[in-house]
């Protein structure tokens, strides 16, 4: 209700009375988006120093990475910061992507809320088209300096153009100056941004380093170069020339829907019937499913979709909601996939020189508000990664790092919910970040990330987002536990088979020759005393793309032994001469190869040899071996064949004789030998 004060009237020069309302009312005008978020800027993430000189270069690299794609090009982006003084600093980033077409320049880089991939349904770094124009825009606030542009297009006959941009906050419009054309020497074609921006560089936690090198893990395609204030330069090179899927734009999908939604659908269409409006502007309508939601709403078909209003609107979300439609379609997705998440792990992080990585894990896609999404995980262990501190999480949104707000993230919720004391990590009460030797990784893909605010720094914790994320970290913490239970046991064995095959022989040498005897073959006693079938992989580099695995079969058992060995090998990697082997049975189209050994004698052993050729080929982790057709008590060094391998091995074949047959006053000579 209007207050007591907006009903009292004031005199004007002249004796006319005008009320306080009215006055008020002449003071109010509209504001351009441009001055709402320079008043802002904290929204967009320009809220400290350091964050402002990140955030900046963070906007120009995703725009960089998303034209290259686009275009089908490898991306090579380069960073340069100059320290002009203690605030100032001038950025430089360049791209070799397509370039933009000279008039669309001052739009591109001198209008918020300007761009292509907003109304887009399919996934993208830059989904609001505020980013790189709000770079551009603190620049001009801060130091009042303009930002010089360059791009140059593809083609033999196109100059390059430049041109210094500042943007009207009132307008929300470029004011361009020195636009000319020009030749830009060595560069086919790209785009350069100049700006000088206040701000804080800083080394270690949420620096530009760091950006970058978690960007390189995520986008192992790309070559990035930066050069920091200091000179010194860093190269994140190139880790594969496989270049992302492109993903593909999709319509919208009912599901999760609101009401001004549909309308505004309703009202721009073209369809001149509701039936052909469902069936056609939206993706996963049939014509049954179309005619099914107007018969519950109780619409007619032919209703002119112009012409439904609000009451047509609940009555038709209503009818979607009872009616069963399938998930949108996933290829409006680029996940970065198991054997590339690995890859980049290793590329980026080899200085740690870490002893495992944890077979990352892409989860199948699911909906949330009728947004497709991809949940991906991954867990590197060991080597030289601090081990007193809590795990690093690198957190991931459509291949951006993610470097502040951990705390209000679904990805560090999931993690902190999950019981990572039953994966062998330390874990204070059960709940929250776990302690130990790891990196986390979690990367989410999806149409339309549903971040917690406009800065895009975390994922907001949708239930069915969340839920994913836990099951894709369970996923892989069961594998780091196998691989930690698998180490545990080898190397119990080792001490084991150690002692059996080199204190054993040395004593019964010595003994042989003080007794004047000569030595006794112990294949039968070493073989009763292991009772295993043991599995020995060995890895060779033989050049940066080749490598050479060997698994050597021991049959350290007292009959004859058949059995299949069963490996995930990367597919492009593999050589021809594997087809060749003795050994070898068949590989299906995932990679999954499968040898059989048949009739193994006791106290023999069988090789299986192959090479791996490519950039993929060091991604192959010698030690994830399976077998079937054995009991999984006499097997060490590798695991039974998961029964979600889509591969039929060898059924197990039970035997009597698999007890431990090895005399008691013998054992214990051997257990006290191991003490000793």
């Amino acid at each position: 209700m209007p207050s007591e004060d907006s009903k009292k009237e004031t005199a004007e020069p002249g004796g006319k009375k005008v009320s306080i309302a009215h006055k008020m009312a002449t003071k109010q005008q509209e504001i351009s988006v441009t001055e709402f978020f320079e008043k802002n800027k904290q929204i967009l993430g320009f809220d400290s120093r350091s964050k402002s000189l990140l955030m900046g270069i963070k906007e120009a690299v995703d725009n960089s990475l998303d034209a290259c794609e686009e275009a089908g090009i490898l991306p090579d982006v380069s960073v340069r910061i100059d320290r002009l003084n203690d605030e100032d600093y001038r950025i430089l980033i360049e791209d070799n992507g397509p370039g933009i077409v000279h008039k669309m320049m001052p739009n591109v880089f001198g209008r918020l809320l300007y761009g292509s991939r907003f109304h887009a349904l399919r996934q993208s770094r830059g989904q609001q088209g505020i980013g790189i124009s709000a770079t551009i825009m603190y620049g001009n606030i801060t130091t009042g300096k303009p930002a010089h542009v360059i791009s140059k297009i593809e083609g033999e006959d196109e100059v390059a153009w430049q041109m210094d941009i500042v943007i009207d906050t009132k307008t929300n419009r470029p004011i361009v100056t020195n636009d000319k054309a020009f030749e830009w020497e060595g560069h086919a074609h790209g785009t350069s941004i100049e700006y000088t921006i206040k701000g804080r560089y800083i080394t270690g936690k949420q620096s530009v380093y760091e950006y970058l090198r978690d960007t390189a893990i995520v986008n192992p395609h790309a070559q990035i170069s930066f050069r920091d204030p200091e000179g010194k330069g860093f190269v994140f090179e190139r880790a594969t020339d496989i270049m992302p899927p492109k993903p593909k734009e999709i319509k919208p999908h009912p599901e999760g829907m609101e009401i001004g939604d549909l309308l505004k659908y309703a009202g721009n269409t073209s369809q001149k019937t509701l039936k052909a409006f469902l069936k056609n502007d939206f993706s996963r309508i049939t014509d049954r499913i179309a005619t099914e939601i107007c018969d519950k709403s109780g619409i007619k078909a032919e209703k002119n979709p112009n012409k439904i209003d609000r009451d047509d609107a609940v009555a038709i979300l209503k009818a979607i909601k009872e009616v069963k439609i399938m998930a949108p379609p996933t290829d409006c997705l680029s996940p970065i996939g198991d054997t590339l998440i690995k890859k980049g792990l290793m590329h980026v992080l080899e200085g740690m020189r870490p002893d495992y990585y944890a077979t990352p894990v892409t989860r199948s896609p699911k909906a949330v508000n009728g947004n497709p999404f991809v949940v991906e995980a991954g867990i590197v262990y060991g080597g030289d990664i601090p081990s007193d501190g809590q795990v690093q999480i690198l957190r991931f949104a459509n291949r951006v790092p993610l470097l502040y707000q951990q705390g209000a993230c679904a990805i560090t919720k999931a993690i902190s919910e999950l019981d990572w004391r039953r994966y062998g990590l330390e874990q204070r009460g059960g709940k929250g970040i776990p302690y130990g030797p790891a990196i986390i990784l979690v990367h989410v893909a999806s149409t339309k990330v549903p971040f917690t605010s406009e800065g895009k720094e975390a994922v907001a914790s949708l239930p069915e987002l969340q839920s994913e994320i836990g099951l894709a970290l369970r996923l892989c913490a069961r594998n780091l536990k196998s691989h930690l239970n698998k180490m545990e046991r080898k190397k119990k064995t080792h001490a084991k088979f150690e002692i059996v095959q080199e204190i054993l022989p040395d004593m019964a040498k010595k003994a042989a020759e003080h007794l004047g005897k000569p030595v006794p073959n112990l294949d039968r006693t070493i073989t009763k005393i292991m009772n295993v079938v043991w599995v020995e992989p060995t890895v060779k580099k033989v050049d940066k793309k080749t490598r050479a695995i060997t698994y050597t079969v021991y049959n350290y058992t007292n009959q004859q032994r058949t059995f299949m060995v069963h490996a995930q090998l990367p597919k492009e990697a593999v050589n021809l001469t594997l087809f060749g082997h003795e050994y070898f049975k068949d590989m299906n189209e995932e990679g999954k190869a499968n040898w059989t050994i048949s009739d193994l004698p006791p106290s023999e052993r069988a090789t299986i040899t192959f090479e791996l050729v490519g950039e993929l080929a060091d991604t192959f982790d010698a030690d994830d071996v399976y077998f079937s057709g054995l009991n999984p008590a006499m097997v060490m060094g590798a695991d039974q064949l998961p029964g979600d391998w889509g591969i039929k091995g060898m059924e197990i074949v039970e035997t009597d004789d698999y007890v431990e047959d090895v005399d008691e006053e013998e054992k214990e000579e051997v257990e006290d030998l191991g003490e000793d």
